[in-house]
């Protein structure tokens, strides 16, 4: 008998970047990503601007992700949206677009919770890289979140240490402006970092009860550092950037791989996987390599392209919740704030 081919078209719009992605029965067949550099001469996302350029963008990176994956609209067996959580805005534009198209096609509409998505993103067939087995832990770490998840099946995650404040992107990006480089600064501290020395500056580690995180208190003091030795030496972070870059993002680290041992510990779970925006931080992927050879941990990096908001993630997420007939009523409204 052969197998029924489960096409899911997939779109993604939490925040800046406007994604389409078409899977077959687990295996991406287009995955579109168009990005907004308007909000760059602004040192962040502007919600205003972003929800206009999904508007502009969205036709456009679904006709390409269709005509990628070689197929007709008509072949399609769902459409997967972000639901949320994101900036409302562009939430609306995706989830508009999705109900609407699936209305016109009379196939089923698929919610996704972007955080599990990106949870689920090590489900993607991809060759040469593994899947984790359940339960497993996973550490999404984003601009707008920090969690420790303890994942038990697709969709029975519970999460069991977030930040009580800043996300761990925000650090960074927060820091990178606080040194004066441009948005997005997170990728460019990652840079530097390669080349300084991570214990040339030492910076305060939080203590916060718990799994829970906190990077406030972070940012906050890597503020005063900075201000203090300009004031002294207007030239100190030109000349000392690769240092200062290192040493934030060692403190970074520490903090959450203190929390990730100290959760393994907990819950007697060695299986780690990451996901969100940051994971594709070199010096993470690093620290969770050496844990694995120093703990016996099991630890699974998704693919780059498969870190990042994209609409890949979203579309297996789809094909999940396609196989246990999980549909939404096309009465259901974006939200900004959306739970597990």
């Amino acid at each position: 008998m052969t197998q029924q081919k489960i096409y899911m078209l997939a779109i993604e719009s939490s925040c800046d970047d406007t994604a389409a992605a078409v899977l077959c029965n687990g295996k991406i067949l287009s995955n579109i990503v168009a990005t907004q550099e308007v909000h760059q001469q602004y040192g962040g996302v502007v919600p205003e601007l972003a929800s206009r350029a999904h508007q502009q963008n969205i036709v456009p990176v679904i006709h390409q992700a269709i005509a990628a994956a070689n197929i007709d609209k008509k072949d399609l067996s769902a459409i997967a949206f972000t639901r949320g959580p994101g900036l409302m805005g562009s939430l609306l534009v995706g989830t508009s677009f999705a109900k609407s198209l699936a209305m016109g096609l009379d196939i089923p509409l698929i919610e996704i919770n972007h955080m599990q998505a990106h949870i689920l993103a090590h489900f993607i067939e991809e060759e040469g890289f593994k899947k984790p087995e359940f339960p497993f832990l996973a550490l999404t770490i984003s601009g707008g979140h920090t969690q420790i998840v303890k994942v038990s099946d697709y969709f029975k995650m519970e999460i069991i240490g977030q930040t009580t404040d800043d996300a761990v992107g925000e650090a960074f990006d927060k820091s990178a402006k606080i040194m004066g480089l441009p948005y997005p600064g997170g990728p460019l501290i990652d840079k530097y970092a390669r080349e300084g020395n991570p214990k040339a500056f030492p910076f305060p580690k939080p203590k916060v009860a718990g799994l829970d995180f906190s990077f406030s208190g972070l940012k906050t003091a890597i503020l005063y550092f900075i201000q203090k030795q300009t004031k002294e030496n207007p030239g100190f972070v030109e000349e000392n950037l690769k240092d200062i870059c290192a040493s934030i993002q060692y403190t970074i680290i520490a903090i959450l791989m203190d929390k990730l041992k100290k959760a393994v510990k907990e819950t007697g779970i060695k299986q780690v996987a990451i996901g969100g925006g940051v994971s594709a931080n070199s010096g993470i992927r690093n620290a969770l390599k050496e844990a694995e050879k120093k703990y016996g941990w099991k630890c699974f990096i998704p693919k780059f392209e498969y870190t990042t908001d994209n609409a890949a993630m979203i579309a297996i997420a789809g094909h999940y919740k396609f196989l246990n007939k999980e549909f939404s009523d096309f009465s259901t409204t974006a939200q900004a704030r959306y739970k597990f």
